[in-house]
């Protein structure tokens, strides 16, 4: 190799790395945030979240699903206080990220049914609806190339979620312990409709419906495409998935 060509394929390789580098610096760069939970119940929440009439305080002798009026009966509305977004593993060609890439929002909207039954509560009916396009994450450019890349929040701005069969909360949950559910609905996602089940929890404290859970999916249900970055092909692992917490209040 002539000198003129290996100084020529010195300067491809160096600005191979330096682009493979800002890919990776911009993008991949993720942050530890951890997973989505439910908040640990106080005691003298769930306490003061029972029923003070006499026939309602005899009841408490056994789990309650009772908030301060003595019913879960009711339609229930999202909170301010509710968070959902993704969390996905970036990789640049094969080389994993430090950590994952994960991406929230708090405008999350959405209403809950819920009636009493013999065994604690029964969740009839539900949906919820994420503005995807207020999904932030540490990194802005990661965000701005999410609106035309990947989940494409300028052409899908709303994720939701309907809930198509009843899910059965046990008594349990309403004495503020956290309580395996499955909540089984159509999710729609970059414009795609899927039938999901999703594994949460779920507790009622301080007369508040608190559920948190996270689905991981494959991107191609949901005809999702990982970014391109400046000619450097960023995969997710085939996958990534949809965390949120979100908190009901009576309506």
């Amino acid at each position: 190799m002539t000198p003129n060509r290996l100084i020529l394929a010195l300067v491809a390789i160096l600005a191979i790395g330096v682009g493979g580098y800002l890919a990776y610096d911009q993008v991949l760069r993720g942050d530890d945030t951890a997973p989505l939970a439910l908040a640990t119940p106080d005691p003298t929440a769930v306490a003061t979240s029972a029923p003070t009439s006499a026939a309602s305080a005899a009841a408490t002798t056994e789990p309650s699903t009772a908030t301060s009026d003595g019913s879960v009966a009711r339609t229930w509305t999202v909170t301010a206080d509710s968070q959902a977004g993704y969390r996905v593993r970036e990789r640049l060609a094969n080389l994993d990220a430090e950590s994952d890439a994960v991406g929230r929002t708090s405008d999350v909207t959405g209403m809950i049914t819920v009636v009493e039954t013999a065994g604690g509560a029964q969740l009839t009916a539900g949906e919820i609806a994420i503005d995807t396009t207020t999904i932030t994450s540490d990194e802005d450019r990661r965000d701005n190339r999410l609106r035309s890349e990947g989940l494409q929040t300028d052409q899908f701005p709303t994720a939701t979620f309907v809930l198509t069969q009843p899910v059965d909360v046990p008594a349990a949950a309403g004495a503020g312990t956290p309580t395996d559910v499955t909540l089984v609905g159509d999710l729609t996602l970059h414009g795609v409709t899927k039938s999901v089940e999703i594994p949460a929890q779920a507790q009622l404290t301080d007369g508040q419906i608190q559920v948190a859970g996270s689905l991981t999916f494959a991107l191609a249900d949901f005809e999702i495409t990982a970014p391109n970055v400046g000619g450097f092909i960023i995969s997710i692992a085939d996958e990534g998935a949809l965390e949120f917490l979100v908190v009901f209040a009576k309506a």
